[in-house]
């Protein structure tokens, strides 16, 4: 038996949901073998997913969205390292019903990097996702030696707003050891840098962004673009219109100017995790997250984990808080039944705030389903 889960956003982590599920597990089996790999596909929760698969969880200080200093971590194994932009960079670094879509900044993302070189990675998976920001990734590429000069020689603002006002892109000052280091883009979103289905427009809401802003994001970030041409080429017009550009705020667009290789996050985290050989072991897979919906089936974990067993031939379940998708969408994805903490508790708050003891019994039906 294999528990291959992601979080239940607000309620459970990673690896929370892999131990109650265990323990659901065994109250119907005792002596069963269950092999747990929490999983994540780049956004929240990537660090942690990676240290319980055995890599070293590392602090540093780092800039917080709006400049504040804030603890965060990154994970490396070898001369692997994972860093989640999250961790310093993300909605939860905001102050409660605090946004900042027009000033928030990545350049604590670029710092997290700095430091996983510094640690010695010469592989770096750079999980993005629930940022805060729309920067383009300028913060992060100004925490690593780029400059970013108005019409008289100063840098600019932090944040996308601030863009609007860029009159040159130096990138020369780039931290030389990124030469020499493979990083992979890790996110679930393959939206451009900007237009109709650009960071700004498509996300910028969730940060806060009102109708105004997004068009005066969107407007910055092309004319950052533009700017990043002249100083660097067609490269910078070609990767902004490239897929994954537009994840997490722009910082995508900002790690492909770096040459970064853009995978789909649950794809690259099941290779790091170790996916591949637990799977082999396993007669059954349980994976899921807090809400399998049609966002599940565009490269959310649930959805990767299926198709990777799928391949390997064998059996799906899936766990979760809610369930908004019909039984041939979840079969057409490879899970062969979906289970719902609604199914045994219909109120959705109690759901939330009880969520570990429901989901034991959840598990418990499904050993007794699957396994007796």
């Amino acid at each position: 038996m294999l528990v291959a889960a992601d979080k239940f956003k607000g309620s459970l982590t990673a690896v929370e949901v892999a131990e109650r599920v265990t323990a659901g597990l065994r109250r119907v089996v005792p002596d069963l073998r269950v092999e747990a790999l929490p999983v994540a596909d780049g956004g929240d929760g990537t660090v942690a997913a990676a240290v319980a698969a055995g890599f070293e969880r590392r602090e540093i200080r780092v800039a917080g969205p709006l400049g504040q200093e804030v603890t965060a971590a990154f994970a490396l194994r070898g001369d692997t390292a994972v860093v989640e932009m999250a961790e310093a960079s993300g909605l939860q670094r905001l102050p409660a019903g605090v946004f900042a879509p027009l000033t928030a900044s990545t350049y604590g993302s670029g710092e997290l990097l700095r430091g996983a070189l510094d640690a010695g990675a010469r592989t770096i998976v750079f999980g993005v996702g629930g940022s805060a920001t729309t920067d383009g990734g300028a913060g992060m590429l100004s925490a690593l030696g780029a400059r970013f000069l108005d019409e008289e020689g100063e840098p600019v603002p932090p944040g996308g707003g601030g863009l609007g006002g860029l009159a040159r892109a130096d990138l020369s000052g780039l931290d030389p050891r990124l030469d020499s280091v493979e990083l992979v883009l890790a996110s679930d979103v393959d939206n451009p840098l900007t237009g109709p289905k650009g960071a700004p427009a498509v996300y910028g809401p969730q940060k806060g962004a009102s109708p105004d802003d997004v068009e005066a994001l969107d407007a910055a970030l092309t004319h950052y673009a533009k700017v990043l041409e002249a100083a660097v080429g067609a490269r910078a017009a070609e990767h902004a219109a490239a897929p994954g550009a537009g994840a997490a705020g722009g910082v995508g667009y900002g790690a492909l100017l770096l040459g970064a290789r853009f995978r789909p996050g649950i794809e690259v985290m099941l290779d790091v995790l170790g996916f591949a050989p637990a799977l082999e072991r396993a007669d059954l897979v349980i994976t899921g997250e807090g809400s399998l919906d049609e966002q599940t089936l565009h490269g959310k974990a649930p959805a990767g984990v299926a198709a990777a067993a799928r391949a390997a031939g064998k059996e799906v379940v899936a766990v979760c808080g809610r369930l908004a998708l019909p039984p041939e969408a979840l079969g057409r994805a490879g899970i062969r039944r979906a289970y719902p903490l609604t199914e045994i508790e219909p109120d959705i708050a109690t759901c939330i705030s009880a969520a570990g003891p429901i989901l034991e019994r959840l598990a418990a039906r499904i050993a007794t389903d699957f396994l007796t």
